[in-house]
């Protein structure tokens, strides 16, 4: 977003205040003309809105993207409006009417089709898997393939850490997440996964100095076993005692392109 300003708000010392910075939202609402809802579906879309948004003030001639919507918050908004309208709008319907007003006419001219849940699976030893596990499954067990999926993330973290803290937030990531407590492993001669309801999950601490960093964000990219979760690992490097590195490696099986 760009936000004209006449001046930038300085500190003391003459830097740049940033938390005397306008919101970019509330510059774009101040600065986009506002309608309010005009009948009951517009009313129900902007309540949609604001929700999926985070955001209080939305009139049905602002842009959802200009106020902070993005493709993922676009599918958000699409599944809620189904769900609560019965109308099932298409991510491209998001992208092509982004205004409420827009999108009201768009669904009051559609059929109605009637929400429907997907139910949860019942519990099982095992689970199939999708075609694209089945194949990173496969193509991780062929010679050289070890390390073709493995997604790795590293990010300095500038402060103190307190490691039993990220270890404990870690542990309930996992816990929340059942893709993060999922196994593969070969069931009647075909890959499949498994759901564990407990893990071991520890970070690994590393210590070194800012030369030898990147030696060991790459020396932590190792293989998974499949066969054992979680399929993903943690690292924090110290390079002094308020600077660390934290790295993140996970398997492409249990989780989309990061």
């Amino acid at each position: 977003y760009f936000v004209h300003l006449e001046h930038m708000p300085l500190t003391s010392n003459g830097k740049i205040n940033r938390k005397a910075l306008p919101a970019p939202e509330a510059s774009l609402q101040q600065t986009a003309e506002y309608v309010p809802p005009g009948n009951e579906t517009e009313s129900k879309l902007t309540d949609l809105w604001k929700e999926v948004l985070g955001i209080s003030h939305a009139g049905i001639k602002h842009n959802f993207f200009d106020l902070g919507g993005n493709s993922i918050r676009a599918a958000a908004l699409a599944a809620r409006i189904h769900k609560e309208l019965d109308v099932n709008l298409s991510l491209k319907d998001i992208f092509k009417f982004p205004t409420i007003e827009q999108l009201a006419d768009k669904a009051l001219h559609m059929d109605k089709n009637r929400y429907v849940p997907i139910p949860a699976a019942k519990e099982m030893p095992y689970y199939p898997v999708s075609s694209a596990q089945r194949r990173m499954y496969l193509l991780s067990h062929t010679e050289g393939g070890e390390l073709t999926y493995n997604m790795t993330g590293a990010m300095n973290v500038e402060g103190t850490i307190d490691p039993e803290r990220l270890n404990a937030a870690f542990r309930k990531l996992i816990a929340r997440h059942e893709a993060l407590r999922t196994s593969f492993d070969l069931y009647e001669g075909e890959p499949a996964q498994r759901i564990h309801q407990n893990v071991d999950f520890t970070i690994e601490r590393i210590q070194a100095s800012e030369e030898e960093a990147e030696d060991r964000v790459f020396d932590f990219i190792k293989a998974f076993d499949l066969a054992k979760p979680p399929l993903m690992r943690a690292g924090l490097i110290e390079i002094e005692p308020a600077r660390h590195v934290l790295v993140v490696d996970m398997h492409h099986i249990i989780s989309d392109g990061v």
